[in-house]
């Protein structure tokens, strides 16, 4: 397998993750954050230039959206720990998660593609605003505490929202593809 450019983006995505699991751990919360960023940002070149220069591979359409998801959830668990996250919110967007892909993975199978939907990418979008912003709070609270309050709230309110998106999505795409269920 040829390790296109998209596919080093990928790839350094799913590296990135233990780094920033470490910073943040470590409470090196400006680090973590900037690390978030760098690996969304691979996010958003590896799609765009995979499908502009057609570098599109098997591994891009796989690891792409798990290397997503690995960044993101990785976020949320260690957002549990100090209250930022609800557990009961990661377990939705989980859930939502498996069944989603299980669904894909049968119709795939009959050769059928269940396609993205707008809830599914607002979930995503809403989600990559609510982490950074989580990962934030607590990084301005000694010299700027109305900022510090203002990500805190701007972040929950972003995560609130993504677990909205995430039930509506979730139940969509059920409906919309409740032929798989039949297979």
């Amino acid at each position: 397998m040829e390790m296109n450019l998209p596919n080093k983006l990928t790839l350094a995505r799913v590296i990135a993750v233990p780094i920033f699991v470490i910073l943040y751990v470590m409470n090196l919360k400006i680090l973590a954050f900037l690390v978030f960023i760098a690996a969304s940002i691979t996010d958003l070149l590896d799609g765009k230039i995979a499908r502009k220069y057609n570098l599109v591979t098997n591994f891009g359409k796989i690891m792409d959206p798990l290397a997503d998801k690995i960044l993101v959830y990785s976020a949320f668990c260690l957002m549990i720990e100090n209250g930022l996250v609800q557990a009961w919110m990661l377990i939705v967007i989980l859930a939502r998660e498996f069944a989603v892909s299980g669904m894909r993975t049968v119709a795939a199978a009959e050769g059928i593609v269940v396609a993205a939907d707008i809830f599914g990418k607002l979930k995503t979008v809403f989600q990559m605003i609510a982490v950074p912003l989580l990962i934030l709070f607590g990084a301005f609270a000694e010299v700027h505490p109305f900022l510090d309050n203002a990500i805190f709230w701007l972040g929950e309110i972003a995560l609130w929202i993504s677990v909205i998106m995430t039930i509506i999505s979730g139940i969509n795409y059920i409906v919309k593809n409740k032929s798989v269920f039949s297979m």
